[in-house]
């Protein structure tokens, strides 16, 4: 286990009380600016509760209001307090981002291009002039001014300014590695460029929107909420104004301060207060995770997720398949095998080629011919062979059957022995790849890819939530059975191909699921543009950013998790705060109603249970309670409700006793215990 340090943690507690100092000023006087009518009809309560502390404002100043002026003061100061909190609750949560948004607006700023024009010669513009489809080239020192796709050249690219991570990356013409990220600084060599997005476009301009709260659309859920809000409000609006009535018919009347009060204290302030923060914070979270979501619906239906499609490489194994041993044929000696397959793997630039390369030749002491010497037969994969032409012998190494095609033998003519040691290589996890000299078999190679560590507790605790796993990927059946085996996935898609993987996520939908997948190459684009949640990786094409709701800066797959995750915490999260609102607010109906009518109904005084001292005491207990706990929860909304693996029923019960129980049992404690402190002052 591993102990936490006093001095790292004492150090993180200093860096974040630095952090808070610095985002609470700001976001004190953005309470104020939020004041603004056209910013606070956002949140249709929040302009309710404003609109009254207006009302109850005014009444303090008017002669006969029924209410003594001090008590008044109190409502109105309480009522303007309440709106100012849930101002500061949504600042509080956009500045999080906006400090890193100012850092990339300032890095974006005074920037340059080398534009091509027409007759092939360069010319210096702005980079806010680049338009889609327009040529730079960038030489190393150099910030790339746009988001873009490699023409030519090959270079390091630091993406700290976007990622945080400062060891360089290699980006080229070609592949799945060809594109580029505005505001990023070459440090090596040269680039010419594609720029694929205007101006306001770019994954920079994505990212600034993103963390700027102010301009976060709201999702669907938020809206549903919020005519959720909408409908309790006006129900409360109804019930209050026909509370004048029934007093007028008892002989008595209700000030009008009193009223107004009481339907800000009955109608659901608290979730209207953080609805927006909680958002917000979700956000955020996902921007702290180097996540770029096109909308907030994204991470929403993340949250929702049923099917997790995982690329089974990089993914679910560290995707460094390397060579662990070699099986020589009957007849054929180690020597030969060992010789054989060096050879056949030199033209092989992957990276399963280069370690094989690797292997042997720390085995063994070979002779290798110069590369003028033979003909590369470099790896495709089309083929799935790689190898050399060499002193009129040809040697070849790759998937099995593309190797028993090439020495025309069928896969049932193989050799019992070997047949058997690459059935043994697949079923346990790795991939067999043959080695032949012209027409004769010398072997098989073992080719293992490791499953990353805690993967499969990972996945335990997803499918705890409900989530299945599908492992994506190329391989054999066998191959692919034994390594999910291992990682402990639901589920195999073998052999994939974009055709199978759009296949499949349909399949997944119509069934009622909603699926979450992450790729990085061209041929993903469809599945990720089918996906309820797709998620790209930065480093990759073009064609699988665009297409994606979701792009990875990081370029880590496993990320998906993650994200699934944060979007759990923010359902969660704002079903919590509800559940607790909506149950302060029957809470409140019953604790006041009674105090507040035992002059005009002497009957209800049994009711007073817990024999608040007066109208005027229950009235301003409640507001002050009301606006005191928006104080208290706005940590809750800014930080999010854990998760926990558990099942639906679980969580439902869960979130009833605590969110549930506890919005009823607060407020009674707590609008009691105001109400002693307050006539403990003569404050009533």
């Amino acid at each position: 286990m591993n102990m936490p340090i006093p001095e790292v943690n004492a150090a993180h507690s200093a860096k974040d009380q630095t952090r808070f100092a610095a985002l609470w000023r700001p976001a004190l006087v953005q309470a104020f600016v939020k004041l603004d009518p056209r910013q606070l009809k956002r949140s249709p309560v929040m302009l309710v509760v404003a609109l009254t502390a207006v009302l109850t404002t005014v009444l303090c100043f008017a002669a006969g209001s029924g209410v003594s002026t001090g008590v008044a003061v109190q409502i109105a100061l309480w009522l303007w307090f309440t709106v100012l909190f849930a101002n500061f609750a949504e600042a509080l949560a956009e500045g999080r981002g906006k400090a890193r948004a100012d850092s990339l607006k300032a890095g974006s700023q005074g920037l340059t291009a080398q534009r091509r024009r027409s007759d092939g010669t360069f010319e210096t513009v702005a980079a806010g002039q680049l338009r889609k489809d327009d040529v730079v080239r960038v030489v190393s020192g150099e910030m790339i001014p746009a988001d873009g796709e490699v023409l030519e050249g090959i270079a390091a690219v630091n993406e700290a300014a976007i990622t945080g991570e400062s060891a360089p990356v290699i980006r080229e013409s070609g592949g799945d590695r060809s594109a580029v990220t505005g505001n990023t600084r070459l440090v090596s060599d040269w680039l010419l460029i594609r720029v694929t997005s205007n101006p306001g476009e770019s994954t920079l301009d994505r990212m600034i929107a993103l963390v700027e709260g102010a301009k976060r659309q709201k999702t669907p859920n938020e809206i549903a909420l919020d005519i959720l809000l909408i409908g309790l409000t006006l129900i409360f609006l109804i019930v209050v104004v026909t509370l004048q009535p029934f007093a007028h018919f008892a002989g008595g009347s209700l000030p009008l301060i009193f009223l107004a009060a009481l339907l800000v204290t009955l109608i659901p302030t608290t979730i209207g207060g953080l609805l927006s923060a909680i958002g917000i914070a979700g956000m955020d979270r996902l921007v702290r995770l180097n996540v770029i979501a096109r909308s907030g619906r994204a991470v929403e239906a993340a949250g929702d997720v049923h099917t997790l499609m995982l690329d089974k490489t990089g993914t679910i194994t560290f995707g460094n398949r390397r060579c662990s041993a070699l099986h020589a044929a009957t007849g054929v000696t180690a020597r030969e095998l060992g010789e054989g397959a060096l050879l056949a793997s030199l033209a092989d630039d992957t990276a399963e080629g280069k370690s094989i390369v690797e292997y042997l030749r720390q085995l063994h002491d070979f002779v290798e011919p110069a590369a003028e010497q033979f003909d590369a037969i470099a790896f495709s994969a089309e083929t799935r062979l790689s190898g050399i032409d060499f002193q009129q012998h040809h040697y070849r190494k790759g998937a099995v059957d593309a190797v028993l095609a090439f020495v025309g033998m069928q896969r049932l003519e193989m050799p019992a022995a070997l047949a058997r040691e690459v059935e043994r290589i697949a079923q346990s996890g790795g991939t067999p790849l043959l080695v032949c000299v012209d027409k004769r078999l010398l072997g098989v190679i073992h080719l293992k890819d490791v499953v990353k560590p805690g993967i499969r507790e990972r996945f335990a605790e997803l499918r705890k939530l409900g989530i299945r796993t599908v492992m994506v990927t190329g391989d054999n059946p066998l191959t692919a059975a034994a390594i999910a085996a291992e990682a402990g996935v639901d589920d195999v898609l073998a052999e994939a191909t974009p055709e199978k993987k759009l296949a499949r996520i349909r399949q997944e939908q119509n069934d009622g699921r909603l699926v979450a997948m992450c790729g990085d190459g061209a041929n993903d684009a469809p599945a990720l543009a089918q996906a309820d949640v797709g998620m790209a990786m930065n480093d990759g094409t073009q064609a699988a950013r665009e297409a994606a709701n979701m792009v990875d800066l990081d370029s880590d797959p496993t990320k998906l998790l993650d994200v699934v995750q944060v979007g759990k915490e923010l359902l969660v999260t704002r079903g919590a705060l509800t559940t607790f609102s909506i149950a302060n607010d029957v809470a409140k109906y019953f604790a006041i109603l009674p105090a507040l009518f035992a002059a005009i109904y002497p009957q209800l005084g049994v009711l007073n249970l817990m024999h608040l001292a007066s109208p005027q005491s229950a009235i301003l207990s409640a507001i002050v309670f009301n606006a005191l706990i928006i104080i208290v929860l706005i940590p809750l909304a800014l930080r999010g409700v854990r998760v926990q693996a558990a099942s639906a029923a679980h969580l439902l019960r869960r979130n009833l006793l605590i969110y549930g129980l506890g919005g009823i049992v607060v407020p009674f404690a707590g609008i009691k215990l105001i109400d002693l402190l307050l006539n403990a002052l003569h404050l009533v």
